[in-house]
């Protein structure tokens, strides 16, 4: 059963928002990005499970069939598979280009996906673009292009937007995959439920990770200290398990193209925390790139009310 329209728009900025502090407890983590992205695989999972766990355990509170199927049976869809490999290297280039560069210059090169996603989505969907979501994605871009314009070209900076490009590829695959998902697979019980999907995907993403973090960094685990473990357990529990899963079903009461729009939440965060929690600076052109992207989110907001009153 797909959630309303509005409260899908609610969930998208809801979770965009808590994605967009990230960066921030990532800084927090002294530990190698993949390592970072298996125990968020991993954390998100057990949380997920004791979700699923506890509704097999209460049928009456069961929305959907595909928690109650047995487990060799939630495996899903290959696609969903897909789609978890490409979570769990998004997050490796992510983090990394965290630590290469500003978190505004990083959000500057992964929030080309949302780019990939209205310009794909016509054509694999066969979306309308309206003239208003047009306007509107136009301001959002080229908000995003004054709030992280100040980027000092070093060494270390190039190699971070490369990577933040990196990462911005995988993200657009994702919203692509379980965007289609849908169309693709419609009235299978794992595809048609948020949780049980969501859990597959972070096993695959899991999966692929564990050997590359063994082959590469190895287990560094035991170096973390009480406010790194902190830092950890919030990304795992809250900004992965909780928050994905709020996402990935927002995704499936909202077009692409909209999707694509109030993502622009997420880096409007992470430059305003950026800037207050970790001090970095932010210039007059850098504020009204924000105040575009938080208006044409607004608009945009407006704009499909009103369609759908109308409708």
């Amino acid at each position: 059963m797909k959630p309303s329209h509005n409260s899908a728009r609610i969930g998208m900025i809801g979770a965009m928002s808590v994605f967009g502090s990230i960066g921030l407890f990532v800084r927090m983590i002294p530990l190698p990005s993949a390592e970072i992205a298996l125990y968020r695989a991993i954390l998100a999972l057990l949380l997920l499970e004791t979700v699923l766990i506890y509704r097999r355990m209460h049928p009456q509170s069961n929305r959907t069939t595909g928690e109650a199927l047995p487990y060799r049976r939630r495996l899903g869809h290959p696609l969903l598979w897909l789609s978890g490999a490409a979570i769990g290297f998004n997050w490796i280039l992510l983090f990394e280009a965290y630590r290469y560069t500003t978190v505004s210059t990083a959000t500057l090169a992964y929030y080309f996906s949302p780019v990939l996603v209205t310009v794909l989505s016509p054509i694999l969907f066969h979306e309308q673009i309206g003239v208003c979501r047009i306007a509107c994605f136009l301001l959002s871009t080229a908000g995003v292009v004054l709030m992280t314009g100040a980027v000092s070209v070093s060494a270390d900076d190039l190699c971070g937007i490369a990577l933040g490009l990196g990462a911005a590829c995988l993200y657009a695959a994702v919203v692509l995959i379980n965007k289609g998902m849908s169309n693709r697979v419609p009235g299978d019980p794992v595809a048609d439920d948020p949780i049980s999907r969501t859990v597959v995907q972070f096993l695959a993403a899991a999966i692929v990770l564990l050997p590359y973090v063994l082959l590469t960094s190895g287990i560094q685990i035991t170096v973390l200290d009480s406010i790194g473990w902190a830092a950890l357990l919030c990304i795992g529990f809250l900004h992965t398990g909780a928050t994905y899963a709020v996402y990935f079903a927002s995704l499936r009461g909202i077009s692409g193209q909209e999707a694509a729009l109030l993502s622009y939440i997420d880096p409007l965060i992470a430059v305003i925390l950026s800037v207050f929690i970790l001090g970095e600076d932010i210039s007059a052109m850098q504020g009204v790139g924000g105040v575009l992207i938080l208006g044409a989110s607004v608009i945009n907001t407006c704009a499909s009310a009103s369609s759908d009153s109308n409708g």
